[in-house]
């Protein structure tokens, strides 16, 4: 029979409180124990001295007949100095996990695709407003071809606004707000 040190949860719903029990580990949670040795509320502050009541005596039995403390327990243990615990290093604690990385990946992306059509556009109406400019030639030219050359210049000038309109809602604001 294996035996553990835990808490066993009491309280009401969303006002826990807990016992700190001597237990064989294959009993439920809050099941049948054989040895209370202690109490922990959490409900008390942190620095309130009945935040956390151990029997030192009796824990310290326990532990030399083989029990072994849950982690939280040896927490308790280590701050009343009955039991030393190792410190513990988690170097991906801090790291997103899975799906957060490819929730990340795709905004990276499609801000990306954004970005280059939003650059794109923009070459376009630099093109279409250089375009008349270099094409118009020194010399006096037929009436016609002038006007065509103006036709050309609104179809690039409309393409370019269309552009815009296509670009997201934040990129599109910002244009504004600079032109403004």
């Amino acid at each position: 029979m294996a035996i553990s040190l835990r808490l066993s949860r009491g309280g009401a719903k969303k006002r826990p409180y807990y016992r700190i029990v001597a237990a064989d580990s294959r009993r439920a949670r809050d099941g049948k124990y054989l040895e209370q040795l202690g109490t922990y509320n959490p409900m008390l502050p942190k620095d309130s001295e009945e935040r956390v009541k151990l029997n030192e005596d009796r824990i310290r039995y326990w532990l030399g007949v083989g029990a072994q403390p849950s982690d939280r327990v040896l927490r308790f243990l280590d701050a009343a100095g009955i039991m030393e615990r190792e410190a513990r290093n988690n170097p991906n604690k801090a790291e997103p996990g899975e799906k957060a990385k490819e929730r990340a990946e795709e905004k990276a992306t499609k801000a990306a695709e954004a970005k280059e059509a939003e650059e794109a556009a923009k070459a376009e109406a630099e093109e279409a407003a250089k375009a008349p400019a270099e094409e118009a030639p020194a010399e006096e030219a037929p009436i016609e071809e002038a006007a065509t050359d103006e036709g050309a210049a609104t179809e690039a000038a409309d393409a370019a606004e269309e552009a815009k309109e296509d670009a997201p809602a934040e990129e599109a604001s910002s244009e504004e707000k600079s032109e403004g």
